[in-house]
């Protein structure tokens, strides 16, 4: 167990980080370069951090924080994790970029090719490249334009799939998508999660026009909210049966909640497979790397083999690929059970403070990914939709957060965003967490709306 480094001064006095913040609204809109991180949402100064360790980060007024965001999945080891700094010094003093193919991409494909059921990869440098990539993939193969999404599940920033999109829309409450053409999000059907009425519904009235499905495998953009049992597999079954795809969207899910990524609770076990996957967070090991891969026949529709084109400038990094790698070697059984049991444990905890405070919520998981849903309605037992994950009060989330900021716990700045531990979230950590719920609990049975 490593001792929990001290709290050197309140969170609450963050002289720098305002200051850095007023300099960063002159030069960036909204003073961040993106939008979940400006606090809008729960109000107050963002904090600038300095530099993680292990399970905390420190920011740049020197206050420490157990971190439960862990840059939003990717620091599965924790935040610079030796073997993984030694492996980045080591690659960088080869060379940052060199636009020809080299060999840690090929490792990593391969390390891809070995947990998943895809077949071939193509590398990217974000979840947003990934999802349009599979898009624009799935449209060439079928020769259809429309795509059916879910509402509350997001896959970046690409035009057609900001409707309904959760996330930092939700959280940002933007109503619509400015900027993006009417045309774009004419072709994308919008459906309740986890409705297999719809879903029949829609493909009996449109199914020779729908080119794909795409979904999170398990959504984690509106809060963690897990598929009912058996829908995947019922999506996998009724995009074939109409010759469609299914693009599983495991930019998140991929390779924190097991060593298969989400496919590996429920495809594996049940003998099904997508037809093309998106990746990217914990496979790049906290740096700019993603992937999008399934069936060689599908992949092989892709340039330069193929009519549909899709390239990148730094497309697997050498930097970037190489941090992924050794945190995939890393991410042992032992990883992921200690992953587990930290984010089981504090789980409770969380659930156990709100209900001594008599405080209404629901504490669901995606595997180790999870989130609390301050639920209006105290019969509420299961979210399973972005209409539920919208009803919840706001305004207890933005109490509980501010007060575990105040008692140095970072927790993500949204009601709308999973909550997510590292493999360094040791005993040490979790007691900072258990002594901050209580008074975090307090504040949120105490909360009032604002109007």
């Amino acid at each position: 167990m490593t001792d929990a480094p001290p709290l050197t001064r309140s969170p609450s006095a963050v002289p720098a980080s305002a200051a850095m913040f007023d300099r960063a609204c002159a030069v960036t809109p909204g003073g961040v370069n993106s939008p979940v991180r400006a606090f809008r949402a729960v109000g107050g100064t963002p904090r600038f951090m300095r530099s993680g360790q292990g399970a905390y980060l420190s920011d740049v007024d020197g206050n420490t924080y157990v971190d439960l965001v862990c840059s939003w999945g990717p620091m599965l080891l924790g935040h610079a994790h030796p073997q993984v700094i030694e492996a980045v010094v080591n690659a960088a003093a080869q060379g940052t970029s060199f636009g020809t193919p080299s060999e840690p991409e090929v490792v990593l494909a391969e390390e891809i090719v070995a947990r998943t059921p895809v077949e071939q990869v193509r590398l990217v440098s974000s979840g947003t490249e990934a999802t349009m990539s599979a898009i624009r993939l799935a449209r060439g193969v079928t020769g259809r334009e429309l795509i059916v999404k879910f509402a509350g599940c997001y896959h970046g920033h690409v035009d057609s799939l900001l409707a309904q999109a959760g996330s930092g829309l939700a959280t940002s409450g933007v109503p619509g998508t400015p900027g993006v053409p009417v045309a774009s999000t004419a072709t994308t059907l919008v459906l309740p999660y986890n409705d297999r009425a719809a879903l029949e519904q829609v493909f009996a009235e449109r199914g020779d026009e729908i080119a794909c499905v795409i979904t999170e495998a398990a959504a984690g953009n509106m809060g963690a909210v897990a598929p009912l049992p058996g829908f995947n597999g019922f999506l996998a079954a009724l995009t074939r049966r109409h010759g469609a795809l299914l693009i599983s969207d495991e930019v998140m899910t991929g390779f924190r909640v097991s060593r298969y990524g989400w496919w590996g609770l429920d495809g594996r076990l049940e003998g099904w497979a997508p037809d093309l996957m998106t990746f990217g967070k914990v496979m790049g090991g906290g740096f700019p790397a993603a992937a999008f891969g399934g069936r060689a026949d599908l992949m092989a529709h892709l340039a330069p083999d193929g009519a549909v084109y899709q390239a990148g400038t730094l497309s697997g990094n050498p930097i970037a690929t190489t941090a992924g790698l050794t945190t995939l070697r890393l991410a042992t059984d032992e990883v992921y059970a200690s992953v587990d049991a930290a984010a089981e444990h504090i789980r409770s905890l969380t659930t156990s403070a709100l209900t001594q405070a008599g405080v209404p919520h629901v504490a669901q998981s995606c595997g180790s990914m999870f989130s609390v849903f301050f639920v209006s309605d105290p019969d509420t037992t299961r979210i399973t939709d972005f209409a539920g994950a919208q009803a919840q009060e706001q305004h207890r989330f933005r109490a509980f957060f501010h007060a575990m900021l105040e008692r140095g716990v970072y927790l993500p700045p949204s009601a709308f965003e999973s909550w997510f531990v590292s493999a360094a979230h040791d005993e040490g950590a979790i007691d900072r967490i258990a002594e901050a719920l209580p008074y975090a609990a307090r504040a949120a049975a105490e909360a009032q709306p604002t109007y």
